[in-house]
């Protein structure tokens, strides 16, 4: 195989593969019927739940389309940038997401020149439907969701795969290495692989992917720029905060509702009228959340319920797609998924509105971001509910704050362009493959 994986021989599927594919041509008649169901639970675009198996009446437009895949609402916003290269360069794109939200959002922010459609399943009719459709140029799949049988029969009819912004945690990269076969019979088909940093690219190459295919293009989430907000709903909401000061807890998982808690009573003793805005990972564990608040003894508020903040002590922003409107309104972000082994979440969003960054010590996805931060005094580290609540008090200081704003933007906007970066590796794939 030549560097650049265009021709030669791939390592032949693995066992596990042959039975997942097995698996998934037993499971093939169930497609039909899965959507169905998805679709009345509302888990399904009523009006759109057959793309799920390959059907749509879009037309495939003429020339080159490049097709991108982002699973859900963080990796569909950081490629719009991608995209917008692409259509700038006359390429038709064709950009596929699993989540009505993220559907949502790229409806409304696409640019012309590209269109949306929802991914069929890694099993049943879809896949084979959608590729005869599309014919795509290029595949690009963007950050860990990696579907094996998508992989393969788009490498079987010759469509040229790129990974792009290859995220890979401490816990995937060991569950990888235990199946090396698996790792190369998929890794090995794309043509090209794009790390965030030479951390990723390391364990990229540990698996077996040649290093003439791996280029470092910096972290693609870094040019998302701002998350979308509602600016009216957050005027509103502004008015109804009513000036109180208030921290964001963000993206946290099982195990950090309970430290925001505790330090929010800490802080609040400081801190009168202090306000925690909590955001959980999964709004569907509201429920869960509410309950352990109200057990810690917090007054709760729920967005999902239609309630605004009154005089509660946490605002639980138990909804989807909203996170932007929650970055701008609150001067001090703690991200989730750093106080346990998550891998961290995102800190080019909250940097990206001004809003100051705490995060835990589990911050292995975004490693070379959270470095960087921390060289610059760009964000603080916190380990458990007395630092997380001294870190807040500490940043009411507006002069601090400021600061520490000021050193997250220097920090992050010393990375490479890694939009600039995707779009070149994947005009170049696309170009050859025609």
């Amino acid at each position: 195989m030549d560097e650049g994986g265009r021709s030669g021989p791939v390592p032949p599927p693995s066992l596990l593969l042959r039975l997942y594919l097995a698996a998934c041509a037993l499971a093939w008649p169930l497609a039909g019927p899965l959507a169905r169901v998805r679709r009345r639970l509302g888990r399904e675009d009523a009006a759109r739940w057959g793309e799920r198996l390959g059907r749509t009446q879009l037309a495939r437009p003429p020339g080159r389309l490049v097709w991108i895949h982002a699973a859900s609402v963080g990796e569909s916003l950081s490629v719009l940038p991608v995209v917008a290269r692409l259509a700038a360069a006359g390429t038709e794109v064709l950009v596929t997401t699993n989540t009505v939200t993220s559907a949502s959002l790229m409806q409304a922010r696409l640019p012309p020149g590209a269109r949306h459609q929802f991914l069929p399943y890694d099993f049943g009719p879809g896949l084979p439907r959608f590729l005869r459709r599309w014919r795509p140029d290029a595949a690009v799949l963007v950050e860990a969701d990696l579907w094996p049988r998508l992989i393969l029969l788009a490498h079987r009819r010759g469509v040229p795969l790129l990974l792009a912004n290859a995220r890979m945690s401490a816990r995937s990269f060991a569950r990888w290495s235990a199946r090396p076969a698996t790792a190369r019979a998929l890794l090995g088909r794309f043509a090209r692989v794009l790390a965030p940093d030479e951390a990723m690219a390391g364990r990229l190459a540990a698996l077996g992917v040649p290093a003439g295919r791996i280029l470092v293009s910096g972290p693609l989430k870094a040019g998302g720029g701002p998350l979308p907000f509602d600016a009216a709903e957050r005027d509103r909401l502004a008015a109804a905060f009513g000036g109180r000061p208030r921290w964001l807890a963000a993206s946290t998982h099982a195990g950090e509702e309970a430290v925001a808690a505790a330090a929010h009573r800490l802080a609040a003793a400081d801190v009168p009228g202090l306000l925690l805005v909590l955001a959980p990972r999964h709004p569907a564990r509201g429920d869960e959340v509410a309950g352990l608040l109200r057990a810690a003894g917090l007054r709760v508020a729920r967005r999902s319920a239609g309630e605004d903040p009154g005089d509660a002590d946490v605002y639980l922003a138990d909804t989807l797609g909203e996170m932007g409107l929650w970055f701008g309104l609150c001067p001090v972000a703690f991200m989730g998924g750093s106080l346990i082994p998550a891998g961290g979440h995102n800190p080019h969003e909250p940097a990206a509105q001004g809003a100051a960054i705490l995060a835990g010590p589990e911050v292995g996805n975004f490693a070379a971001a959270y470095g960087a931060l921390a060289a610059a005094g760009g964000a603080a580290t916190v380990r458990d509910a007395a630092t997380l609540a001294a870190a807040v008090v500490a940043l009411q200081d507006p002069a601090r704050r400021a600061a520490m704003v000021a050193a997250a933007g220097r920090a992050l906007a010393a990375a490479e362009d890694a939009a600039l970066a995707t779009a070149t590796a994947v005009l170049e794939l696309a170009a050859g493959a025609r």
